[in-house]
């Protein structure tokens, strides 16, 4: 990616953590809070298997690369966007931060965890799909699903603890922070 000139205001926000621990829930907020550009993963990548010839077959990183160039597009111009993704290893976290260096946009990482193993399960097997025909995994799928450690979070969020508008505030209290020169934020 070549980097551009630094674009005032645009702030790249990357949500990520296992499924079922309240990233969309957050990242709604947060949309509805700063008036930012809310791209979710999910929505992409069941978009994409709409396509009879895409319908069966492992998707791999395609709906991050695509959710990557929105966000991009999105940045170039000034926005604050949102991205709501399990984004769950190493090399997907520098995607993202070569997404926001590339826009000269600031970068701020949030890990959103549920620590109580029995909120979670109970929130992954009682929540409905918000997209249309979309399935959400099972339980045994979510704990299946690998997911790195993210030392390099600026902020790390757990919903067993905090409520959404403590989360909200949290995050909103991050983006005041923001750094002008497009780097990280300072973490927590």
């Amino acid at each position: 990616m070549r980097r551009s000139r630094t674009v005032s205001g645009a702030v790249l926000i990357v949500l990520g953590g296992r499924p079922g621990t309240g990233k969309s829930t957050l990242a709604r907020a947060l949309a509805r809070a700063v008036n930012g550009v809310w791209l979710r993963a999910d929505s992409i990548e069941h978009a994409m298997r709409r396509w009879p010839a895409v319908a069966a077959i492992d998707l791999g990183p395609a709906g991050y690369y695509a959710m990557q160039a929105m966000a991009a597009d999105a940045l170039a111009v000034g926005h604050r966007v949102i991205a709501d993704c399990v984004n769950p290893f190493e090399v997907t976290r520098r995607d993202w931060a070569a997404v926001a260096r590339a826009a000269g946009a600031a970068l701020l990482q949030v890990e959103v965890r549920c620590s109580d193993p029995a909120v979670h399960r109970h929130r992954v097997e009682t929540r409905t799909s918000e997209i249309p025909g979309f399935v959400l995994p099972s339980w045994a799928e979510v704990e299946a699903r690998p997911f790195e450690p993210w030392p390099g979070a600026d902020l790390c969020l757990d919903t067993a603890r905090l409520g959404v508008d403590e989360a909200l505030a949290r995050m909103r209290a991050a983006l005041e922070r923001h750094p002008k020169n497009g780097n990280h934020f300072s973490g927590e």
